[in-house]
């Protein structure tokens, strides 16, 4: 990276969007939103250089993508994007293999590489050659960055671009089939802002309800309430640990520890109990020390799985929720035996080549 002589230098933060609730309308450029890892490449030759949202370059973790990119961009470039990878299926997204790639051991680095190789979907350019695009608009952006892609081969590819609104919609009706998120927008007028939330991105939103099972403590005490962990019930009458809650005021994270102190139980007869790790179940428990996990402390309070919440969700990843879900209401009225996968809706399945194939110019 010393070496690199670019008019935009690593490392620099992507630019960002805002949630809105629908799909805006005025001057504007929409996409498909990919679920992914974004990225910023940038290219001086034969140096490569892939960074993160974080500014922590990721280039050891895509030796495959390297190699990739170096055959299909410019020589002197800086492209942002997102690394995704397309599942066994062939036919959407993987987020949580493409999370494994994510591995300290080099071995295993290249053995993934292999196994699960990711792709690159390219949808801004901030430099080419000796210019900087940063300050110009996004139309000039978007048509230069298809001019240097118009050659480009899989597994680097360009995302579609429509000013159409009702293609838009079209789109974030039926791309999620594919896996991906739902859709950004951006002014066709607007410049490259790193770290400025000047994008706007729609998500698919829907609620279910779930079963409380158990919580995490707060940092900031042993009083006050951290996470919810949710539970669904599965055909065979197993509870599946489908992901958390956790985003609520201080006063209310105390009054929550004290409202839940009456269900707190042992692991003796609880759904996630100790055994159930060794039988592989997919608990809490399971990812205690994992090195996604940064180190942090996953154990959990056991409860006695009676409260049901109504919780709003994107959208799942195999059986659990993708994002951290987002409190909605208490469901005093619902027996946790109905909380089943069943009441989830399901997106009709989109093969994802033609998502890709959209792209091309």
């Amino acid at each position: 990276m010393g070496s690199m002589e670019l008019p935009v230098l690593p490392p620099v933060p992507p630019m960002l969007a805002k949630a809105v609730s629908g799909i805006p309308e005025g001057d504007l450029s929409y996409e498909p939103k990919w679920d992914g890892f974004r990225s910023i490449i940038f290219r001086d030759g034969d140096e490569l250089e892939i960074g993160s949202r974080n500014e922590k370059p990721m280039t050891r973790y895509f030796p495959e993508l390297v190699a990739a990119l170096k055959e299909n961009l410019p020589p002197r470039c800086v492209v942002d994007g997102e690394i995704i990878l397309i599942g066994t299926s062939g036919d959407r997204l993987d987020f949580d293999a493409l999370q494994q790639r994510i591995h300290p051991a080099a071995s295993r680095v290249k053995l993934l590489a292999a196994q699960t190789p990711a792709s690159f979907v390219a949808f801004d350019l901030l430099a080419l050659g000796e210019d900087d695009y940063t300050g110009r608009p996004f139309t000039e952006r978007r048509a230069a960055l298809e001019k240097a892609l118009a050659a480009s081969k899989a597994p680097v590819h360009l995302t579609a671009a429509t000013t159409d609104k009702d293609t838009a919609t079209q789109w974030f009706e039926q791309f999620e089939g594919a896996g991906l998120d739902g859709v950004v927008a951006k002014r066709l007028d607007g410049r490259y802002e790193p770290d400025k939330r000047v994008m706007f991105k729609t998500k698919h939103e829907r609620t279910a309800d779930c079963v409380v099972a158990g919580y995490r403590l707060h940092k900031s005490g042993p009083d006050a309430i951290g996470s919810l962990l949710l539970g669904l019930y599965k055909d065979d009458g197993g509870l599946a640990s489908v992901g958390v809650i956790g985003a609520f005021p201080m006063k209310r994270r105390q009054e929550l520890f004290e409202q839940l102190q009456p269900l707190v139980t042992d692991f003796d007869h609880h759904p996630w109990a100790w055994a159930k790790q060794e039988e592989g179940e997919r608990t809490p428990r399971n990812a205690e020390g994992s090195r996604w996990s940064a180190g942090k402390d996953l154990s959990f309070v056991p409860l006695r799985p009676e409260l049901v919440v109504e919780v709003r969700y994107d959208h799942m990843e195999g059986d659990r929720f993708r994002h951290t879900a987002q409190f909605n209401r208490w469901r005093p009225d619902r027996e946790p035996e109905s909380c089943t996968y069943a009441q989830l809706e399901e997106p009709v399945s989109f093969d994802l080549a033609s998502v890709l194939e959209t792209g091309r110019p």
